[in-house]
C-alpha cells in the first residue's frame, strides 16, 4: 500500500474513532442527565428503559454516517479515470439521498424518544411537586403522558414519512391534497368517530377522569385503565373490560377525585333503642379513626347522617367516613366487619345485618 492510501486508511479509522467518542459522550451526558432528574428507583428504573433505546438510535445514527463517510471517501479515493467521474457522481448522489434518509429515520427515532424520556420526567416532576398536596397529580400526570407520547409518536412519524417521500422526488402536495380530501369525505361519513374525538378532547382538557380512577360510565362502575381520544377502557369488579367510545358516554360519575366516602347503611328494628346503637356505631368508627393503618386512610372520624328511611318496621341509619381516593371498599368492609362483631357482642340484632 502506498503513503496516500494508508493516509486514506488512517483517516477512516479516525471517523469511527471520533464517531465511538462522540457516542459515548453523548450516553454520558445522557445518563448524567437522568442521574441528576431521577428522584428514586422507581423514577430511574422508568427513564433508564428509554435511555437505552435513546442512546441506541443515538449510535445507530453516527455510526451510520461515519460509514457513509467512509465508503465515499474510499471510493473518492480510488476509482480510477473517467469511472471515477461516474462512480464519483453516482456515489455522490446516493451518499446525499442516503445520509440524508438515515437521518431522518433515525432522527425521527431520536426526536420520538427524546420526547418520551422529555414525557417521563414532565410526569415523575408533577407527581412530585404535588404529592403533598394533590394526590390526585399521580393519575393526572399518567394519563396526559401517554396521550403526549401517542401524540409526538404519531406527529414526528408523520413529518418523517413526508420528508422521506421528498428525498426520494416524490411531491408530496397531491399527497396531502388528497389525503385532504378522502379526510374530508370520511369525516362526513363517520361522524361518530368525529363525535368520539372531540368528546375525549374535552373530556381529557376538562380532567374529568383520570387512568386509575374508579368511574360510573354509563352505570357501568369499574376502575379506568386507559383514556384515548376516542374511547375510555374500564375494567369491573368481576375482571371485564368494558370500552366505551367517548360519544356514546352520558352518564360519567368520577369515585375517586379528590376523595370518596365509604357509606354503610345499618338496618336495625324499631324495638332497638337507636341512641345506644348510634353510639356503638360512634365506638366502632372511633377504633378505625384511631387504627395506626386504617386511619391514614380516612379524614376525620365517624359521620352519622342519621336515619335514613324506615319501612315495614325498620329503620335504617346512614354511616360514612370521608376516605382517601380509591380506598372506600376497604374502609366500607373493615366498618361492616367490626359493626357485626360489636353488635354481637352487645346483643344488638342488626334487621337483615348491614344493607350497604
Amino acid at each position: 500500500m502506498t503513503d496516500y492510501q494508508y493516509f486514506t486508511l488512517g483517516l477512516i479509522v479516525l471517523i469511527f474513532l471520533v464517531a465511538t467518542l462522540v457516542v459515548r459522550i453523548a450516553r454520558a451526558v445522557v445518563q448524567e442527565r437522568v442521574d441528576r432528574t431521577a428522584a428514586g428507583p422507581d423514577d430511574r428504573t422508568a427513564l433508564q428503559e428509554r435511555v437505552v433505546i435513546l442512546t441506541r438510535a443515538l449510535a445507530l445514527l453516527i455510526y451510520g454516517v461515519a460509514a457513509i463517510t467512509s465508503v465515499a471517501l474510499a471510493v473518492w479515493r480510488y476509482a480510477p479515470g473517467e469511472t471515477s467521474r461516474s462512480l464519483q457522481m453516482l456515489t455522490a448522489g446516493l451518499v446525499s439521498r442516503g445520509l440524508n434518509a438515515i437521518i431522518i429515520v433515525v432522527g425521527a427515532m431520536i426526536v420520538v424518544r427524546l420526547g418520551s424520556v422529555a414525557i417521563v420526567q414532565l410526569q415523575h416532576r408533577l407527581v412530585r411537586r404535588h404529592q403533598g398536596t394533590d394526590l390526585e397529580w399521580q393519575r393526572r400526570a399518567s394519563t396526559l403522558s401517554g396521550i403526549l407520547s401517542r401524540l409526538v409518536t404519531v406527529s414526528v412519524a408523520f413529518v418523517a414519512v413526508l420528508m422521506l417521500l421528498r428525498e426520494l422526488s416524490i411531491d408530496v402536495v397531491p399527497i396531502l391534497t388528497g389525503a385532504g380530501i378522502a379526510g374530508l369525505a370520511v369525516g362526513f361519513g363517520a361522524q361518530n368517530l368525529v363525535r368520539d374525538v372531540i368528546s375525549g378532547f374535552f373530556m381529557i382538557l376538562e380532567d374529568q377522569v383520570r387512568v386509575g380512577d374508579l368511574a360510573r360510565i354509563n352505570g357501568v362502575t369499574g376502575s379506568v385503565e386507559e383514556i384515548n381520544l376516542r374511547t375510555i377502557v374500564a375494567r369491573d369488579a368481576e375482571g371485564a373490560v368494558h370500552v366505551f367510545p367517548n360519544g356514546t358516554i352520558t352518564a360519567l360519575a368520577n369515585l375517586s377525585k379528590l376523595f370518596a366516602y365509604a357509606v354503610v347503611d345499618v338496618r336495625v328494628a324499631y324495638s332497638e333503642n337507636l341512641d345506644r346503637v348510634m353510639g356503638t356505631l360512634s365506638e366502632v368508627g372511633e377504633s378505625i379513626h384511631q387504627d395506626p393503618a386504617l386511619g391514614l386512610l380516612v379524614h376525620g372520624p365517624l359521620e352519622i347522617v342519621g336515619v335514613e328511611s324506615i319501612d315495614n318496621g325498620v329503620a335504617t341509619i346512614r354511616t360514612r367516613f370521608k376516605t382517601l381516593p380509591l380506598n372506600q371498599g376497604r374502609v366500607a368492609n373493615e366498618l361492616r366487619q367490626r359493626i357485626v362483631t360489636v353488635f354481637a357482642a352487645r346483643g344488638i340484632k342488626p334487621y337483615g345485618g348491614t344493607s350497604r
